[in-house]
C-alpha cells in the first residue's frame, strides 16, 4: 500500500554507492570502495541495508572457506582477528548406502573436493567481523532496514531503494506506531541479498536479465549446530556424503565440519529440480543423521541451533546480466556460488570487490545511473571466471543422478582438470520439475526421536526466529484458491513439505473442505517457497525490519 499522500512525503537520503545486503558481498564492496577512496585520498558516501536484526543474523552456510579473496580484501585479516580459526586437516568423501558407506580413496579425490589451506568457519561470525571492519572505516550500516522496493528515474534508471514501511497491522492499515520507509538514492546500488532475492528477482522481470542465461537451479541447505563428546572431535575434519537417504536420481548430499569448541556443523543440500512431491528435504535430512557413519559423532551430543537457506546451482551457465542501468547483482543474487565446491564465501567477496572498483571508477568520473560494464568485464577476466567455467557442467551431470554424474564428473574434474571442449545446458527450472502425485510414490518418514532427530517446530524454536505478529504476511498469494485446487489436488501440496520451518499447513475446514494456513511467523527466510511453488502463486517479499531468524554461529 502507497500511504505517502497520507503521510508523506518520504524521507531520503543521498549517498553515493547504496548497497543492498550485509553479507559477504555487500560488506566487502562496501570495504573496498573506502579501501580505494582512501588510496586515492577521495570521500565516498556509502551504506549497507541488512534485513536482519543484526549483521550476521541471516546468515547461515556450511562452511568451509577458501581464503583466496579475503586474502585480497584485507590481506591483514589474521592479525585482524578475523574469526578464522580451524584450518582443514582431513578431507573424506563417503558415499553411502541404507546400512555402510565407501570411503573415496584420497587420490581419486577430484580437487574440487580437496580442502587443504582451507578453513572451517561459521560464516555469521566472519560476517560480523566484516561488518566491524566496514564501520571502523566509516561505512554506515543499517541492520533492520529492509530494501522493499526498487525507486527508479524517469528515465529507467535505478535511482536506489525504499526501505519498507513500519507499522502496518495485519488489516493492512497504520497502527500507532506508523512510519513511512525512507528511500536511499544513490548513483548506482549494488544487490547483494544472497539467493533468490526479492529485488533481484523484480530486477530481473524488469530488465530481463536472465534471457540469455540457462535457467538458475537451487538448493535448499538445512544445517544444525551440535556440541559433541570431545572424544570424538576432530577439528578440521571435513567430510561429505552422496547417496543415502536420497533415491539416486534425486541431486543432493552432506556436509559435517568439525570446528573448534568441541562443535560440528552438520548439514543436507537437496537440490530443488527433485520430482516426488512426497519428498520432504527436511525429513531427509533427519534420516542422514541415523546413518552409522553419521550418528557415531552425534550420539550423545546435543543440538545447538537450527536453520536452512536456499543456494543457488547453476553456476556459469546460469549467471544473468550482472549489470543495468545504476545497479549491478553481487554474490549469491547473481548465481556465482561454486556448487562443485559447495562454496561461495569467497566468490561473494570476490564479486563485491569487483562491483565495487567497477562503481568507485565510475563515480570519480562523474557518472551515474548508467551501466557498470566494468565489472562483468573484470569478473571474465579473473580467477573466479577460470573457476566457474572449470565447474560449468557439474550440476548438469549429477542432474543425470548419481552414477552418471559422479562418473562424469570424475572425468572432467580429476582427469581432464576441468578442461573440456563441450558445456551442458540446464533446460527448466525447478518448480517446472514436480510430477503430479498420482505419478509419484508417498515416502513414509519415521518419527523423530527427540534426541538425534526432531521435528520442524522444536527445530525453529533454536533458530530464534521471531516476526511482529501483527503485520500482513510476508508470504502472499497471488490466487487464493490455487494452494487447494492446484497444488493439494495435483500435488499432494507439497508446501507443507518442502518447508523446512512449518510455515505452511492444508488443515480441514468445518464443512470438510481443505484450506491453507500460512504461518508466517515460522519463516527462517530460506526462500524455498518462492523457488519450488509449481504454480509460482508464492510470492516471498520482505517483512518488518529485524524479522526473521537470528542465527548466532552459523
Amino acid at each position: 500500500m502507497n500511504w505517502v499522500e497520507e503521510y508523506g512525503p518520504r524521507e531520503s537520503m543521498e549517498y553515493d554507492v547504496v548497497i543492498v545486503g550485509g553479507g559477504p558481498a555487500g560488506l566487502s564492496a562496501a570495504i573496498r570502495l573506502k579501501q580505494l577512496a582512501a588510496e586515492k585520498g577521495v570521500e565516498i558516501g556509502v551504506c549497507v541495508l541488512e534485513k536482519g536484526s543484526e549483521i550476521g543474523a541471516h546468515i547461515l552456510s556450511g562452511a568451509v572457506m577458501d581464503p583466496r579473496a579475503i586474502n585480497e580484501l584485507i590481506p591483514d585479516w589474521k592479525e585482524k582477528g578475523a574469526p578464522l580459526n580451524v584450518e582443514v586437516t582431513e578431507d573424506q568423501f563417503l558415499f553411502l548406502n541404507e546400512k555402510g558407506a565407501f570411503k573415496t580413496p584420497n587420490w581419486a579425490l577430484p580437487e574440487n573436493f580437496r580442502n587443504h589451506g582451507n578453513y572451517v568457519i561459521s560464516l555469521a561470525n566472519v560476517t560480523r567481523w566484516l561488518g566491524q571492519q566496514a564501520e571502523a572505516l566509516g561505512i554506515e550500516i543499517f541492520p533492520g532496514f529492509p530494501a522493499a522496493d526498487v525507486l527508479y528515474h524517469d528515465y529507467g534508471s535505478v535511482k536506489g531503494v525504499v526501505t519498507g514501511d513500519v507499522g502496518v497491522g495485519k488489516d493492512g492499515e497504520p497502527t500507532g506506531n506508523f512510519q513511512l520507509g525512507m528511500e536511499l538514492h544513490a548513483k548506482y546500488t549494488l544487490f547483494c541479498e544472497g539467493a533468490r532475492g526479492h529485488l533481484g528477482r523484480k530486477l530481473n522481470e524488469k530488465f530481463k536479465l536472465d534471457e540469455d542465461a540457462d535457467p538458475q537451479v537451487y538448493g535448499i541447505g538445512i544445517k544444525e549446530l551440535w556440541e559433541i563428546d570431545p572424544a570424538k572431535h576432530q577439528p578440521g575434519l571435513v567430510i561429505h556424503t552422496a547417496g543415502w537417504p536420497l533415491d539416486t536420481e534425486t541431486y543432493g548430499g552432506s556436509f559435517l565440519y568439525h570446528i573448534d569448541n568441541n562443535q560440528v556443523m552438520v548439514g543436507f543440500v537437496v537440490g530443488l529440480g527433485y520430482t516426488n512431491p512426497y519428498l520432504s528435504p527436511f525429513e531427509e535430512f533427519q534420516r542422514y543423521k541415523t546413518h552409522p557413519e553419521i550418528r557415531k559423532y552425534l550420539d550423545g551430543g546435543k543440538r545447538v541451533s537450527y536453520g536452512a537457506r536456499a543456494i543457488t546451482a547453476g553456476g556459469l551457465m546460469s549467471l544473468p546480466r550482472l549489470v543495468f542501468p545504476g545497479g549491478a547483482l553481487v554474490g549469491d543474487e547473481a548465481g556465482f556460488l561454486n556448487a562443485s565446491r559447495i562454496k561461495g564465501s569467497h566468490a561473494a567477496i570476490k564479486t563485491g570487490m569487483l562491483a565495487a572498483e567497477a562503481a568507485f571508477d565510475a563515480v570519480q568520473a562523474g557518472r551515474q545511473g548508467d551501466q557498470l560494464t566494468a565489472y562483468p568485464e573484470s569478473f571474465r577476466t579473473s580467477w573466479l571466471h577460470g573457476e566457474l567455467n572449470r565447474a560449468r557442467n557439474f550440476k548438469q551431470w549429477m542432474s543425470k543422478g548419481l552414477y552418471l554424474g559422479t562418473l562424469m564428473v570424475g572425468i572432467e574434474q580429476k582427469l581432464l582438470g576441468g578442461k573440456v571442449p563441450w558445456t551442458l545446458h540446464h533446460r527448466h527450472r525447478d518448480h517446472e520439475m514436480l510430477r503430479p502425485a498420482s505419478q509419484c510414490k508417498p515416502i513414509e518418514y519415521p518419527k523423530p526421536d527427540g534426541k538425534l532427530t526432531f521435528d520442524r517446530l522444536s527445530s525453529v524454536f533454536i533458530s530464534n526466529t521471531n516476526h511482529e505478529e501483527n503485520q500482513p504476511a510476508h508470504l502472499t498469494l497471488k490466487d487464493l484458491s490455487v494452494p487447494v485446487n492446484v497444488n493439494l489436488r495435483t500435488y499432494a501440496g507439497p508446501e507443507a513439505r518442502f518447508c523446512p520451518a512449518a510455515v505452511y499447513e492444508f488443515v480441514k475446514n468445518d464443512d470438510g473442505g481443505d484450506r491453507l494456513v500460512i504461518n508466517a511467523q515460522n519463516c527462517v527466510h530460506c526462500k524455498t517457497c518462492d523457488i519450488k511453488d509449481p504454480t509460482q502463486n508464492i510470492v516471498w517479499v520482505t517483512p518488518e525490519g529485524g524479522g526473521g531468524p537470528n542465527y548466532p554461529n552459523m
